[in-house]
């Protein structure tokens, strides 16, 4: 059975009135093409919804039955867009973001605080992990979008990615090691000295071990640790030589807590940048981010 929506409405705002004038008034339908309305109905049914009267119409005991049905299911469609046009107009709704510690903290604070002052009513969730465990969950649909470090990986043809900031690393020491800032040091003789590096696995450490690798060197760090905080402190306190990048260093620099080294070899700029499931459609908070940080 195949009926006009349509019909359902207009005899769900009959019934709520048990009359056709004031269901004329809500619908701005005239009372002649709402009679017709319902007389189409209950043809289609084949059985009597409404009795007349001289006060107006009544339900038949079929068209009470029929009206707990259909009431539910206009209910339904009202709330779902009444919640639609809230979504879409960031009254309501939650945005799951995956993206490293480091990033939350260097990148994505900014972006959330004038997100949530514009959007107050968005829940944001922040799932921090490595990029290798958010991107099974970010196809899945788990998460919405997920803030990484980029590199020359393909991350597939099921995902988008949309470049955001340049950023530029380098090695970096305290007082301690500073006369090795006088010359230039190549890749291969840092190994002569305790390294500190992002443990295998972040983005980080893969960017960089393969522009070891095309430079013929396997760095072999004294300490590894998950965290790139981590790494900036334990340099700071003169445990090592530290692979941070410059944009997050610059106060620790100006200050004279961490000093540049010059590297013989080129470390490439690299970007920050926001991957999209191209199999799930983002929701209009994460679009609102996105265009945010994009702007």
């Amino acid at each position: 059975m195949n009926i006009d929506f349509e019909l359902y409405r207009i005899f769900y705002v009959v019934a709520n009135h048990c009359n056709i004038t004031k269901a004329s008034e809500e619908l701005s339908v005239s009372q002649p093409a709402i009679s017709k309305s319902i007389k189409s109905l209950e043809e289609q049914l084949g059985g009597q919804l409404f009795v007349r009267t001289k006060r107006g119409v009544i339900l038949t005991e079929e068209g009470k039955e029929f009206y707990n049905y259909i009431s539910h299911a206009i209910e339904y469609i009202n709330n779902a867009e009444n919640k639609f046009t809230d979504l879409i107009n960031l009254e309501t709704g939650c945005i799951k973001i995956g993206i490293s510690t480091t990033l939350t903290k260097e990148f994505l604070l900014p972006y959330l605080e004038k997100f949530h002052y514009l959007y107050p009513k968005i829940s944001i969730q922040v799932v921090t992990d490595l990029t290798s465990e958010l991107m099974p969950k970010l196809k899945m649909g788990l998460i919405d979008i997920i803030i990484l470090n980029l590199n020359d990986k393909n991350y597939g043809n099921d995902i988008d990615i949309i470049k955001c900031r340049k950023i530029n690393d380098c090695f970096v020491v305290n007082n301690k090691y500073r006369d090795l800032t006088i010359k230039e040091i190549s890749l291969k003789e840092l190994n002569n000295y305790p390294l500190i590096l992002q443990s295998k696995g972040s983005n980080t450490r893969e960017f960089l071990d393969n522009i070891a690798r095309d430079n013929d060197v396997v760095l072999k760090p004294n300490i590894e640790l998950a965290s790139y905080s981590l790494v900036v402190e334990f340099s700071k306190i003169g445990l090592g030589i530290g692979y941070a990048t410059r944009e997050y260093i610059k106060e620790a620099i100006k200050n004279g807590e961490l000093f540049e080294l010059k590297l013989k070899e080129k470390i490439p700029s690299r970007y920050i940048g926001i991957a999209l499931s191209k199999s799930h459609v983002p929701n209009f908070s994460a679009k609102k981010l996105i265009e945010i940080i994009t702007k």
